[in-house]
């Protein structure tokens, strides 16, 4: 009797299994036996449940091979020094999905923050005609006045987050005191499974060519721009959950990237004291990539995301580097000069 039973809980998906436990109750300490042996049976198979995950990652110049002749993307056609072509553009793709895939062994990131991404083309083609497709994500972006013509987009899965609303936050040009504009911020609020509201914020700051002190007032501005932003979202928020995750030219210790952790919303740099990096110049490692999130965020962890075909030795300073894209003009079909970031978040579904 004792294996019948047994052999009937290992089977409870099915509804002849349930009948079957019906038959067997022939009185009152089989049936307890069994609605104990069930929910045993329960506790042990079902799967934990998983963490809700968000990843980051700066793409290295994902460009369509079409001249927009709004920005200045002459370097990335068919025709021109890099010879930016079709095949090469599609290869980018098939890259950029299956690092986004390797992020998520059990289901691929809940959310995926870009930079460095042209335009909307670039992104149907991503989530519709590469191997990223079955994903299902959808996608919001924005449409900066970068002259490069290079902006930042959040890829989303809509059974775990429902989107609300975004907008792109616009750097005022007279306020960063350049002669050229910088790329938005976009903002993001969709709902979670718990009912809950999650506030995301993409950004790519400044960079520093032109030298590190002569750019950094830029990027100041900028880290001014979201951490008062981040303390209007939690003024408004019951439970403020909210991450800020980008590629911020700067590194956790520096001017820009400690004004994110000034603010009422209480933001905290997840990356602050990790070993490694997302980025190496000139042999040295260092974390440009970042996530910042506000106080009643739930974080399970954070990793710079290193797997083996994202990297290659690095010949002149020894150890390994980023495999890039391009090196200089030179193509090299590589995947990106930065490495991706992954947060595990255990938000209470």
């Amino acid at each position: 009797m004792k294996r019948v039973i047994l052999n009937v809980v290992k089977n409870l998906s099915t509804a002849s299994s349930c009948l079957q436990i019906l038959r067997l109750a022939q009185d009152d300490t089989t049936f307890i036996i069994i609605i104990a042996l069930f929910f045993v049976s329960l506790s042990v198979s079902a799967p934990a449940q998983t963490p809700f995950r968000v990843m980051f990652w700066n793409v290295e110049n994902l460009f369509d091979t079409q001249d927009d002749p709004q920005k200045n993307d002459n370097e990335f056609l068919p025709d021109a020094a890099r010879h930016w072509t079709y095949p090469r553009y599609r290869d980018k793709l098939t890259k950029v999905a299956q690092t986004i895939v390797a992020a998520g062994p059990e289901c691929v990131p809940d959310l995926v923050g870009l930079c460095e991404v042209e335009n909307d083309s670039c992104l149907d083609d991503l989530t519709r005609r590469s191997p990223l497709h079955e994903a299902g994500y959808r996608y919001v972006m924005t449409h900066s006045p970068d002259r490069r013509g290079i902006d930042v987009a959040l890829l989303y899965q809509r059974s775990t987050f429902r989107l609300l609303h975004h907008q792109s936050i616009r750097i005022p040009q007279g306020a960063v005191k350049r002669s050229t504009p910088t790329r938005d911020i976009l903002h993001v609020a969709g709902k979670l499974q718990s009912g809950d509201t999650l506030d995301v914020m993409v950004c790519h700051l400044p960079s520093r060519s032109g030298g590190k002190a002569r750019t950094e007032p830029f990027r100041m501005v900028v880290a001014d721009i979201i951490a008062r932003t981040a303390d209007s979202l939690v003024q408004v928020r019951q439970h403020p959950y909210l991450i800020v995750m980008g590629d911020f030219n700067d590194y956790p210790t520096d001017r820009p990237t400690d004004r994110l952790t000034d603010t009422k919303a209480g933001l905290r740099n997840l990356m602050k004291g990790m070993p490694g990096g997302t980025y190496r110049y000139r042999g040295e490692w260092g974390i440009f990539d970042q996530f910042f999130v506000s106080a009643e965020v739930p974080v399970k962890r954070v990793e710079i995301l290193r797997f083996p075909f994202l990297l290659e030795e690095d010949g002149k300073y020894g150890g390994d580097k980023p495999f890039r894209t391009y090196h200089g003009m030179r193509y090299q079909g590589g995947y990106s000069d930065h490495l991706p970031i992954l947060l595990e978040v255990d938000f209470n579904f």
